[in-house]
């Protein structure tokens, strides 16, 4: 037995390795190693959440951001973006649609728009959930006031989604500018999780400057923070942004630590994300495969999704969300899961 394979039985009892030991275990592996951690992954993930791929309807309402995070092609900086807000209506209209598609999760996602106050976002939260009461509401908007915060729930906000990006406080300067602190990170996710959330944070894997180190300083926020959602996809770079000619991240590190994070936190909803279809054909199904459980079709409108680009090439930009769930509902049935219609709560 390979000292890997003695590592992933260790965290498949619940015991978290020493640093040293997780980086090894996250560094190259054979692709037979790789297969028994994927496999202890899923028996994990289905002893919680059986074969359910639960699907979020994300809506991404404005890409106008008073940030500059070096990474993400809505930045303040870039030049090239093409801004919009959406209308209450317009929102409204992706609810129908996704409604009458099955969804019964709708992810409110946005850059940190200021004219976005806390008053209109209170007042879009209590309509969705008047109008759609048996759905869960997730907003994904950055980061505000604890008392913001506390008037989207009492609203009826249901989950709040907000990375972490790098648990290392050295790399997050590296990947923002220093008017951004992982300080203050931190303390929204923490003010979130008082107050009643379930609370997603994450990271992207391979960003420019981070080292094997980081990540498991990562793993370790996850651990103490103990979040209903973690949400990681690989590092894509985008034209318009300083980190343009940065390599991409990898697909079988992103991988591997999706199974090594549902195996340190069994319950946790994670999603296969967008964009580790954009880095391989297959990427979401193969983050079903290694422990993930959730999938996020673009409800948006399809005229603005080209223009909420974060990173390069990404997928579906020009799909209708029907042939989006379609599509995604026979390539989850063809690995032997199933997407269901349901608010698919942390258990």
């Amino acid at each position: 037995m390979s000292n890997r394979i003695e590592q992933i039985d260790q965290l498949a009892r619940g015991r978290m390795l020493s640093e040293p030991e997780m980086e090894q275990l996250l560094a190259d592996a054979t692709a037979e190693e790789d297969a028994y951690l994927f496999a202890q992954a899923r028996r994990v993930r289905e002893a919680v959440y059986g074969k359910a791929v639960y699907m979020r309807g994300l809506i991404e309402f404005t890409n106008y951001c008073a940030n500059d995070c070096y990474y993400c092609g809505i930045r303040r900086s870039a030049a090239t973006a093409q801004r919009y807000r959406l209308r209450e209506d317009d929102i409204m209209a992706c609810c129908e649609n996704g409604y009458k598609l099955g969804f019964r999760t709708f992810v409110l996602q946005g850059g940190e728009d200021a004219w976005y106050t806390d008053a209109r976002v209170s007042a879009l939260v209590e309509k969705i959930k008047h109008t759609y009461p048996d759905c869960a509401l997730t907003l994904s908007i950055g980061e505000r006031t604890k008392e913001a915060y506390q008037a989207f729930f009492d609203a009826g906000a249901d989950r709040y989604l907000l990375r972490h990006e790098t648990a290392d406080e050295q790399h997050y300067q590296v990947l923002h500018p220093l008017s951004q602190t992982l300080e203050r990170r931190k303390q929204c996710l923490w003010e979130l999780k008082e107050i009643g959330y379930q609370v997603g944070c994450g990271f992207m894997v391979g960003s420019p400057g981070q080292e094997m180190r980081h990540l498991v300083k990562d793993l370790q926020f996850i651990c103490e923070l103990q979040p209903h959602m973690v949400g990681i996809g690989p590092f894509v770079p985008h034209h318009d942004t300083p980190f343009a000619k940065e390599a991409q991240g990898g697909l079988e590190l992103t991988l591997r630590l999706l199974a090594v994070i549902r195996l340190l936190q069994p319950h946790v909803l994670l999603p296969a994300t967008t964009a580790l279809g954009t880095i391989d054909p297959n990427g979401r199904e193969k983050g079903i495969l290694a422990g993930a459980n959730v999938v996020m079709p673009n409800l948006s409108p399809q005229d603005v999704r080209k223009k909420y680009l974060l990173y390069d090439n990404k997928i579906c930009t020009g799909d209708e969300a029907a042939e989006c769930v379609n599509c995604l509902k026979n390539r989850i049935d063809s690995i032997g899961y199933e997407l269901v219609c349901d608010r698919g709560d942390y258990k």
